[in-house]
């Protein structure tokens, strides 16, 4: 006589009990990564609504509240917060510093007037913008929306009548509301089995201040669908919205540049000739009509960007005060360029590039998508002569996708959150009860270090592919981002100081020999003996 089944579907045997060999069985195994399982933080979060999840427990059962929907409540949640946080600044009453006191600045209130939206006009056609096409076009969307409910609440009596700037702060933030839960969507799809890994995003303390303060989720949620199309083998599609991306903002073009690198070692430089052609061609369908219509104002970025001096939180700028002043181009009149500063930050920038580049070809095994794209952006940001504080929100889903440890990337976002504070209260200036700038500089550079220790922890998961959760944490998986690289034998490496090229006809095998995705040959005796990634057939079975 066979045993009943252990769990939760296994019934009690008595009168008119159903025989065992026709009883459903749950699966032995949960289908996805259990967070309160593999994570401490969670784990230690989880005691307040009864502990981890149990071992018998069934998971993919859910009928509405999935991975995904509760991840989208959370990130409503968090919204709904930020919101309540931004209203002291919503109607533009910003007397007594309010904006600093309340730590509810943000750049849409103030550029509602600079750009001449209040009376109608459109960004570029009728006044140069620093930011690139796409974002402008966002400005004028929420600008015609709040039009439009400013018309329906003088015809209707019972809607509230406010400033035309307050309804386009409104506008604004529900346009990016929307982006976020997209952008959450996205990475939910990016994470592979560990769909739990979106809720990083949707209760991250960086989206509770920082959702507002910009437009910059319009180019985060574009690059993630941009890297979910790629993660689905579409790399047409995938360059498509990598180039809305980069007409929104121009640091995508990162991702891209983390995409030549991983499809040199890889061999799949046709997707990503592919991808970087529907990316140009996706970004000259926006840019190219303003160019024409008004060549000056869409220019005004581009000029703009190489005339603007080092941005209070930047390091260049901590280094030129450390210095007493003058350590670069010294004092420069309006509309003179940087040519010092720029150099330098363009000489750092391709020396991390390079750096970067070596790591991938080197790292014993092909590193991730989400690896490399964070290690680049992440640099660029450390080394650009402009970090703004919203900047942040552009390693958000990469971090999550790189390094998806609670702890770690808690302590980075409070970093951020200092660096909010710190900000207000520098601004708000010492007569007001502000900071000097000592402090301020502490507190900047507190943060720099937080995100210097996380790429190094990224870095030593590159190098050692046996602590990267991601693949540890599922028998069998390679790069869940990776699309056409995932499952790829590598044709170009570096071994020491050596250039290891494959032959293609030598690559060429069965499913079996690609199911370590290239971990046999890189990690001897590693992911392979302790099962973590999985032996040839794991997954059939």
């Amino acid at each position: 006589m066979s045993n009943p089944s252990p769990g939760p579907s296994a019934a009690a045997d008595g009168p008119g009990a159903v025989p065992v060999e026709t009883r459903t069985t749950a699966p032995a195994t949960p289908d996805r990564v259990v967070p309160t399982w593999v994570d401490r933080v969670a784990a230690q979060a989880s005691e307040a609504v009864g502990g981890p999840w149990g071992r018998h427990a069934v998971t993919g059962r859910a009928l509405f509240w999935t991975p995904l929907r509760v991840c989208l409540l959370f990130t409503m949640l968090v919204l709904a917060l930020a919101w309540i946080k931004d209203q002291p600044c919503a109607n533009g009453d910003w007397s007594g510093s309010r904006q600093y006191t309340h730590l509810c600045y943000t750049d849409a209130v103030p550029l509602f007037g600079a750009y001449g939206l209040d009376h109608g006009h459109q960004p570029y056609l009728d006044a140069p913008v620093e930011y690139p096409v796409l974002t402008g076009g966002l400005m004028a969307l929420a600008a015609a929306g709040g039009r439009v409910y400013d018309g329906a609440a003088a015809a209707i009596g019972p809607l509230p009548d406010v400033r035309p700037v307050e309804s386009y702060d409104v506008v604004t933030c529900l346009l990016l509301s929307v982006l976020a839960l997209l952008t959450v969507r996205a990475v939910l799809g990016l994470a592979g089995r560990r769909p739990w890994d979106a809720a990083m995003l949707g209760l991250s303390p960086l989206l509770l201040f920082h959702a507002f303060t910009n437009w910059d989720l319009l180019a985060v949620a574009l690059s993630s669908f941009a890297m979910l199309a790629w993660a689905r083998s579409r790399p047409v599609l995938a360059g498509v919205l990598f180039g809305l991306g980069v007409a929104a903002k121009f640091y995508p073009l990162l991702l891209l540049g983390a995409l030549f690198l991983l499809c040199l070692r890889a061999g799949r430089l046709p997707a990503w000739g592919r991808t970087v052609a529907a990316a140009a061609v996706a970004w000259a369908a926006v840019n190219v009509p303003i160019a024409v219509l008004a060549p000056s104002n869409w220019a005004w970025f581009f000029v703009f960007s190489r005339q603007r001096g080092a941005n209070p939180e930047s390091i260049w700028n901590m280094l030129d005060h450390a210095h007493g002043g003058g350590l670069f181009d010294g004092p420069l009149t309006e509309g003179q360029v940087p040519n010092v500063l720029n150099a330098w930050v363009t000489a750092s920038l391709l020396l991390f590039g390079l750096a970067v580049a070596w790591l991938t070809l080197a790292a014993p095994v092909r590193p991730r998508v989400p690896q490399i794209a964070f290690l680049l952006v992440a640099g660029f940001l450390l080394l650009n002569k402009v970090w703004s504080p919203q900047f942040s929100l552009w390693l958000l889903p990469l971090a999550i996708l790189a390094r998806p440890r609670w702890r770690s990337l808690l302590l980075w976002q409070a970093g951020e959150v200092l660096v909010w504070l710190v900000t207000m209260l520098y601004y708000l200036g010492t007569a007001n009860r502000g900071i000097e700038v000592e402090w301020f500089f502490l507190g900047v550079g507190m943060r720099d270090l937080a995100v210097i220790v996380l790429m190094g922890l990224v870095v030593r998961d590159v190098l050692r592919p046996d602590g990267d959760v991601v693949r540890t944490s599922w028998p069998g998986v390679d790069d869940p981002a990776g699309g056409p690289l995932d499952g790829r034998v590598d044709e170009l490496s570096l071994r020491g100081s050596q250039v290891v090229r494959r032959r293609r006809s030598a690559l060429q095998s069965g499913p079996e020999d690609r199911d370590l995705l290239g971990v046999r040959g890189g990690v001897a005796g590693g992911l392979e003996d302790d099962r973590a990634v999985g032996r040839a057939g794991d997954l059939e079975e």
